[in-house]
C-alpha cells in the first residue's frame, strides 16, 4: 500500500503559513495598481499608452532586481532575501508620500519600480521555499495552494480601489450622458482636483508600508528552518556559469521562463484593461471595478479547484484545458461586442487560475537543486511580460476604431496570442512524459 506524504509536512507548518502570507501582501499590490492606469489616464491627462508606463514601472521592477534577488539569497538565506524584500517594499510604498507631494506621474513610476524591487526579492524567495517545504512530488500541488492566498491580496486591493479609491476621484465624475466632465473644467479647477485625487491614490500605499513593516518585524523575530537547498549551501559545487549552462539545457525549463512571461502578460493585460472595456460600454470607473473583483473571485475560486483537481489529473494536461477555455473566452471577449463581450472577459480569469504556479512548478522540477534559486529568479524576472505587453495593447486602444471595430476589443489578440503559447507548453510538456 502506498504511504502517501503529508503535502506540508508538521515540522514545516508554521513556516508554509508564515511564508504563504507574503503570497496576499503582492496580490495585493499588484491589483490595487491595476485599476490606477485608468485613474492616472484622467487625472493626469495622459494616453491609455502612456498611463500603462504604470505598469511597464511596476513589472520593470522584477526584471531588474530579480537575478540581483537570486544571487543574495543564493550566497545568504532565504530569511535574509524575505527581509531585504519587505524592506525595499515598505520604501517603495512611503514614496508615495512624495510623489502626491510633487504630482509627478515618473515619480510615482518610480515608487513603484522601486516597490517592486522588494516584490522581487519576496516572490524569488517564496516560491522556491514552498517547493522545499515537503515532499518533491508535491511540490507544484503545494505551491499553487499558497498562491491561492495571492487571489485572497488581490482581492482585497481590488476592494480597496473599488470602495476607498475609484468612488472618491472627483475626476471621474461624469454627465448625464456617461461623459467624464474633467476634460472640460478650467486648468484652476483640474489642479484643485488633481491635488485631491493624487491624494486618495496615495494613502493604501502608505497603510500598506505600515502593514508591510509589521510583518517585517515578525517574520526578524521568527526562527525559520533550514530546507534542503539550503543545507548543502556551504559545500555548493555550481558555478553561476554551470547553473546558467544546466538551465539552459533544459528545454522545459527554457520554455517554461518564456511561457511564464506569457502568462504573465496576458494576466496583467486582461486585468488592467477590464476598465476600459467597460468604459467603451459607458460604465464608469468605480462601477467597472465591480467586474475586477468578480473575475479575481473566479481566478481564487479556480486556484482552490484546481489544486484539488490536480490530485487526479496531470498538472500538465490541467494547463493545456486550461489554456483552451482562457483562448475560447478571449475570443468571445474580441468578436462580442456589449455586456456578452465583457462578461466573457471576466471570465478568463477563471481559466487563469492554475496557470502561473503551474508553469513554474513544471518548468523548475527537473531543476538541479544547486539551481533552483537561479532558475526561480528568472520565472520571476519573466513576470517582465507584465511591463511589455500593456503598453502595446495600450497603443492599440488608443487608435479607438480598427477596420471598424472597437480598438479595446481588437486589443485582446495580444493576450489570445499568450493563452495559445500556453496550451502549447502544457501540451509539450506533457508529451514528453515527465511525472509528477
Amino acid at each position: 500500500m502506498e504511504n502517501k506524504k503529508p503535502l506540508v509536512p508538521k515540522k514545516y507548518l508554521f513556516t508554509f503559513i508564515l511564508i504563504t502570507s507574503l503570497f496576499a501582501l503582492w496580490g495585493f499590490a499588484n491589483d490595487i495598481t491595476n485599476p490606477m492606469v485608468a485613474a492616472f489616464q484622467t487625472v493626469m491627462e495622459l494616453s491609455a499608452a502612456k498611463a500603462s508606463m504604470i505598469q511597464f514601472a511596476f513589472y520593470g521592477g522584477y526584471a531588474t532586481m530579480a537575478i540581483p534577488a537570486a544571487l543574495f539569497i543564493r550566497k545568504y538565506s532565504y530569511k535574509s532575501g524575505i527581509l531585504l524584500g519587505l524592506g525595499l517594499y515598505a520604501i517603495g510604498a512611503f514614496l508615495f508620500i512624495p510623489a502626491a507631494a510633487y504630482q509627478e506621474f515618473t515619480f510615482f513610476c518610480l515608487s513603484l519600480y522601486i516597490l517592486t524591487f522588494g516584490l522581487a526579492f519576496l516572490e524569488t524567495t517564496a516560491n522556491p521555499f514552498i517547493l522545499s517545504l515537503g515532499d518533491k512530488e508535491s511540490s507544484t500541488r503545494r505551491l499553487n495552494l499558497a498562491q491561492a492566498f495571492n487571489p485572497i491580496g488581490s482581492l482585497s486591493g481590488m476592494a480597496v480601489a473599488s470602495f476607498l479609491v475609484l468612488p472618491y476621484l472627483w475626476s471621474d465624475k461624469r454627465d448625464e450622458a456617461g461623459k467624464i466632465i474633467f476634460d472640460t473644467l478650467s486648468e484652476a479647477e483640474k489642479a484643485n482636483i488633481r491635488l485631491h485625487d493624487l491624494a486618495i491614490i496615495r494613502d493604501p500605499y502608505v497603510m500598506l508600508g505600515l502593514v508591510v513593516v509589521c510583518i517585517f518585524i515578525v517574520i526578524a523575530l521568527t526562527k525559520m528552518p533550514k530546507v534542503s537547498s539550503e543545507e548543502g549551501q556551504d559545500k555548493q559545487t555550481h558555478t553561476v556559469r554551470q547553473t546558467l549552462s544546466n538551465l539552459w539545457n533544459n528545454s522545459i525549463y527554457r520554455e517554461g521562463v518564456f511561457t511564464q512571461m506569457c502568462y504573465v502578460a496576458a494576466q496583467i493585460m486582461v486585468w488592467t484593461f477590464i476598465i476600459q472595456y467597460a468604459d467603451h460600454l459607458g460604465i464608469n470607473k468605480a462601477t467597472a471595478q465591480i467586474y475586477n473583483i468578480i473575475a479575481m473571485s473566479l481566478n481564487l475560486t479556480g486556484r482552490f479547484v484546481g489544486t484539488y483537481i490536480m490530485k487526479f489529473v496531470n498538472t500538465r494536461q490541467l494547463l493545456t484545458l486550461f489554456g483552451v477555455g482562457a483562448s475560447v473566452c478571449t475570443f468571445g471577449t474580441i468578436c462580442i461586442e456589449g455586456m456578452m463581450g465583457l462578461y466573457c472577459l471576466v471570465l478568463i480569469s477563471l481559466f487563469m487560475s492554475i496557470m502561473f504556479p503551474s508553469i513554474y512548478g513544471i518548468a523548475l522540477e527537473n531543476v538541479d537543486i544547486q539551481d533552483t534559486k537561479l532558475g526561480a529568479a528568472f520565472l520571476v524576472m519573466a513576470i517582465v511580460g507584465g511591463a511589455l505587453m500593456p503598453p502595446l495593447q495600450g497603443m492599440i486602444i488608443d487608435q479607438k476604431v480598427i477596420m471598424g471595430f472597437p480598438a479595446v476589443n481588437i486589443s485582446f489578440v495580444l493576450p489570445l496570442i499568450c493563452f495559445l503559447i500556453i496550451i502549447v507548453y502544457g501540451y509539450r510538456s506533457y508529451k514528453k512524459g515527465i511525472t509528477r
